[in-house]
């Protein structure tokens, strides 16, 4: 069986691939400052921020002639304004609901988030922590699930909302499985009919806080703990407290899959690539949009900052963990710094460059390619950073 599953992977996989070559896409392209909205997203031209327009055309003819597959929208924020925005045709889904067809992506389309989901949903947890609904995240969560004491034994009863958010909770869980693969943990969780009843079933395998282990199982529970601290769902807590502030109005957060009245914490959020730029310049701005501060400077550092290690091919390379965003070293030969990010399966990212004031968004129909990462790194190394005209004393 699992076999077969693989192979269908690899069909599903293959196709996009053979689809996206079957439809063409003129490489004609020159740079156009981006349309100045009411979205509250101020813009500004590339050449007014220190960056050359060039190497920016040059990779967006890269991405046209699919030399980086099936990107689907780039953004590039500097200094607080949108200096670059660019829309792509490409296959794609919806989380869901399966294959969407070869889609004319532009600037008023949703797209789906995937685990960038995750990042929204921690930024959920700092507001209510900020507001006084959750005391602490270093709280063990058992006091949010006591409907569910059976399954807590004394260790796991010294799992913490920071456990959570650092994905260290030591429950045993699997996500390294391909997705299309039923033993994956976050596909059994999605089918399950109490998806806290599925997490918090698991074996302890390491003590809490010691051990990294990817889990949308930990985004899951903090959905529920905010509903439980709050008295709303996650995506109404998120409407009324993040979305409204930063202006977002057009977006959809999906339920899990069977208990449709809990929201898909860790990958049912869908939203235009622009409303991802926002969400980006709020933590860029250390949790402050306009006059408001949504978020507080303390928890922005923390959620952008390694809190554990993640494993490393290299003893060399740190790459670390915060509050449900990843963080990896960017090294050159003269030019050493980290860049947090929020990253979901497909190629959606926010990376956050913060010693040179740049956000970046991507977005992308990569779901069944796992390379899309290393694409989409090799393309910020060879053409974004060398774009930027500060950086040129160092690259020579």
């Amino acid at each position: 069986m699992k076999a077969i599953v693989r192979i269908l992977s690899f069909v599903l996989a293959s196709f996009v691939l053979i689809s996206c070559h079957r439809h063409y896409r003129s490489t004609a392209y020159s740079y156009v400052t981006p349309k100045q909205l009411s979205d509250g997203l101020p813009v500004d031209a590339m050449y007014n921020n220190g960056m050359d327009t060039g190497k920016i055309v040059a990779l967006t003819k890269l991405i046209l002639n699919n030399t980086y597959p099936n990107i689907h929208s780039m953004l590039i924020l500097r200094h607080g304004k949108l200096i670059y925005e660019n829309y792509f045709a490409g296959e794609d889904e919806v989380v869901g609901k399966g294959y969407a067809g070869y889609v004319n992506h532009t600037i008023d389309d949703l797209h789906d988030c995937r685990s960038v989901s995750k990042s929204f949903t921690s930024a959920c947890i700092g507001i209510a922590l900020k507001q006084g609904f959750i005391k602490s995240i270093d709280e063990p969560i058992f006091s949010y699930f006591k409907e569910y004491a059976k399954y807590f034994d004394a260790s796991k009863r010294k799992i913490t909302i920071r456990n959570l958010l650092t994905m260290t909770s030591g429950l045993k869980w699997d996500e390294n499985t391909p997705y299309l693969d039923p033993k994956n943990s976050e596909i059994q969780m999605d089918g399950s009919n109490d998806p806290v009843q599925f997490i918090l079933s698991r074996k302890l395998t390491s003590v809490p806080g010691t051990t990294w282990n990817y889990s949308g199982g930990s985004a899951t529970l903090l959905g529920e703990i905010l509903r439980k601290a709050t008295g709303e769902r996650l995506d109404q807590f998120a409407r009324k407290y993040l979305f409204a502030p930063l202006g977002i109005k057009k977006y959809t957060w999906e339920p899990m899959l069977k208990d449709k009245d809990m929201t898909a914490a860790a990958w049912g959020l869908r939203l235009r690539s622009r409303d991802l730029a926002k969400f980006g310049l709020l933590y860029m701005n250390d949790g402050k949009w306009g006059n408001t501060q949504v978020l507080d400077t303390d928890w922005v550092k923390q959620s952008l900052s390694a809190q554990v290690l993640r494993p490393s091919e290299s003893p060399k390379i740190v790459r670390g963990y915060g509050f449900q965003f990843w963080t990896d070293p960017l090294t050159l030969p003269r030019y050493k710094t980290d860049f947090p990010f929020a990253m979901g399966r497909g190629g959606q990212l926010i990376i956050f460059w913060r010693s040179m004031d740049i956000v970046l968004v991507f977005t992308g129909g990569n779901y069944n390619r796992n390379i899309t990462g290393s694409d989409i790194y090799t393309a910020f190394t060879h053409y974004i950073v060398p774009s930027v005209k500060e950086m040129q004393p160092y690259l020579k």
